[in-house]
């Protein structure tokens, strides 16, 4: 356990944010470490409470930072004052916490540790725990009414889940996590359960009726909704249309979030109980994106990022490929090790693509070797040092009506989007 010198204890006031996530990253030996207690009591400490605040907590493997944008959009256009909690970032940390549609400033969050430090004291904390506590305390002071939580990891044990919700949510379920959540759906679904509790409802977006769900739902005594059975939704070439037990919405716009996931917020929506008009609605589903998500960056050639990382989201991705027309396909991958590798590019395989394989510099991080040894002999393969060598090179390659699209991690998104942002990369 790492404690502060007095004289850096002393210190800790003038500390920028880099300093602060240089100690956060010091603070415990391991990245991941399941369990509430040491949150919980830290939690406690802090004096943090939600009870005048409508508080949805959203779980899934993929599609829960989406799902929090779609009801962010929803609650700011209905006039509520509205903090989410998400994570991992893209470029930079203050994405974690979103005050009223703007990223909570860096004092802010400085400040946010520092309660947190105080608060601490002997007790050791991961550096997503101590992130997400300090995101607590930043919406919790900022007097929302209400708060969107994503949960990071799992749910059960996920440090976001020292809050107790008023509204639970589900978005998705596949493998990911295999070390911590279990290697089978049924498995990962009883551990996203564990963010129910009693009496709240929950708003499941998953289409399949895992057990691991059922069995919550009824163990909670939960108010469930389920996607295709107590909501549904249509949607044809130009329009989207969704109905539950009480309303009906014909043509909404497309949406450029998933569908499944937009079926699911306006569920939360309708248990929110926001006075949106139709129109209102189609506008919240227009203007609902977010970055990283099949989030097209360039022209001439076409270049799109997507932090797919597993099997569920490079299925989506697939489809969102389809959808472009082009000449030439060129895939930069950068993917952790820790990740389900053959079974997440196995989705993409049938295309007549060039593979552009990049190394991820970090201890989880795959070589360019690794993800080449998952691909079959008949892909064309090219291998680099860096995903930022990756891209580059595709770049060099690539002419006008050709299609570049990076994926495989958070991690890689944002190496290409820092790349971009600092104009090195157009």
């Amino acid at each position: 356990m790492t404690i502060l010198s007095s004289i850096q204890a002393s210190n800790i006031e003038a500390w920028s944010l880099k300093e602060w996530l240089d100690h956060l990253s010091a603070l415990h030996p391991k990245n991941i470490e399941m369990g509430l207690e040491r949150v919980a009591e830290v939690y406690q400490r802090l004096g943090i409470s939600f009870s005048a605040q409508t508080v949805v907590t959203v779980a899934g493997t993929n599609g829960k930072g989406t799902t929090c944008a779609l009801l962010e959009q929803a609650c700011l256009t209905a006039g509520k004052r509205v903090g989410v909690y998400s994570s991992p970032h893209l470029i930079h940390y203050t994405e974690r916490v979103r005050i009223q549609g703007h990223d909570a400033d860096e004092q802010a969050h400085c400040r946010a540790f520092q309660d947190v430090e105080c608060a601490r004291r002997e007790i050791p904390l991961t550096y997503f725990e101590f992130g997400t506590l300090a995101g607590l305390k930043l919406i919790h002071d900022a007097n929302v009414e209400v708060a969107l939580l994503e949960v990071g990891l799992g749910g059960r044990l996920d440090a976001v889940n020292v809050v107790s919700p008023d509204i639970a949510v589900i978005t998705s379920i596949d493998l990911d996590h295999q070390d911590w959540l279990g290697d089978t759906k049924e498995l990962v679904a009883a551990e996203k359960a564990g963010i129910m509790r009693e009496g709240i409802p929950v708003v499941i977006g998953e289409p399949v009726k895992y057990q691991g769900l059922v069995d919550a739902v009824t163990r909670f005594h939960a108010d469930a909704y389920w996607q295709y059975q107590d909501f549904d939704y249509n949607l044809r070439h130009s329009q989207l249309d969704w109905h539950n037990t009480q309303v009906c919405y014909t043509a909404l716009p497309v949406p450029h979030i998933p569908v499944q996931n937009v079926s699911t917020g306006l569920q939360v929506i309708q248990l929110l109980e926001l006075e949106l008009t139709e129109t209102q609605l189609s506008h919240v589903i227009k203007s609902t994106r977010l970055p990283g998500r099949c989030q097209t960056i360039g022209q001439f050639p076409t270049v799109m990022v997507d932090v797919a990382h597993n099997p569920h989201a490079t299925a989506y991705l697939l489809t969102q490929i389809r959808q472009h027309t082009y000449n030439n396909l060129y895939l930069v991958v950068g993917m952790l090790k820790d990740k389900d590798i053959r079974a997440s590019l196995a989705n993409l395989v049938e295309l007549n693509a060039q593979w552009m394989l990049g190394s991820l510099d970090m201890p989880r991080g795959a070589t360019a070797s690794d993800i080449k040894s998952v691909l079959d002999d008949k892909q064309k393969v090219l291998e680099f040092d860096s995903t930022v060598q990756a891209y580059q090179q595709a770049k060099v390659l690539a002419h006008e009506h050709d299609l570049i699209v990076v994926f495989g991690s958070f991690f890689t998104v944002s190496d290409i989007l820092k790349l971009i942002n600092e104009g090195i990369g157009e």
